[in-house]
């Protein structure tokens, strides 16, 4: 009865881990294993937290030591960045949606970034954290982290200013996370 209870509270998160997980990685057959190990790590575990917060920047902060743990093991990365080149230099990129060459831009810049600004984004901006849980995640003071996801945010700026012809892209308004 309370493997079935573990299992149907980490199902609620299995979405979000793996939004987590593709923006690390970039590749959904790696997303995909690393959410798996998350999982089977998790569900082995003998302590698990009982307060939601602290449980789901737990399930984080399993990902992502098992993603730095195979990123030791690896002998080489990959760069799977494709070059922004696709929006502004080859001109074949004619959408009449703006939104879809913006997602491109932002998606684009945002492979640019290094895997800390990455790291930091996705976990607020994509995943859902809040400070507190990306501070537990991250295991550094939330005003670390407010610092941090500030300059990622400013870099990711940068890299879209610097990719787009016109430097102009519209964003989505940024939400209020707490504390």
């Amino acid at each position: 009865m309370l493997r079935a209870h573990r299992r149907n509270r980490l199902e609620s998160y299995l979405k979000r881990l793996f939004g987590f997980a593709y923006s690390l990685t970039h590749d959904a057959d790696k997303a995909e294993d690393l959410v798996h190990d998350t999982v089977v790590k998790a569900l082995a575990a003998r302590r698990v937290p009982y307060d939601e917060s602290a449980y789901r920047a737990w399930l984080f902060r399993i990902m992502r030591n098992i993603m730095i743990d195979h990123t030791r093991k690896s002998v080489k990365q990959e760069n799977e960045f494709v070059g922004s080149e696709l929006v502004t230099e080859t001109g074949w990129c004619n959408w009449s949606e703006t939104r879809e060459v913006n997602a491109l831009t932002v998606r684009f810049a945002f492979d640019r970034l290094s895997l800390e600004k990455r790291e930091i984004l996705a976990a607020i901006d994509i995943a859902g954290l809040t400070y507190s849980e990306a501070s537990e995640l991250f295991d550094v003071p939330v005003g670390t982290v407010m610092s941090r996801i500030s300059r990622s945010r400013a870099a990711l700026y940068q890299l879209v200013q610097e990719t787009t012809a016109d430097g102009k892209i519209e964003f989505l308004p940024a939400r209020k996370t707490s504390a």
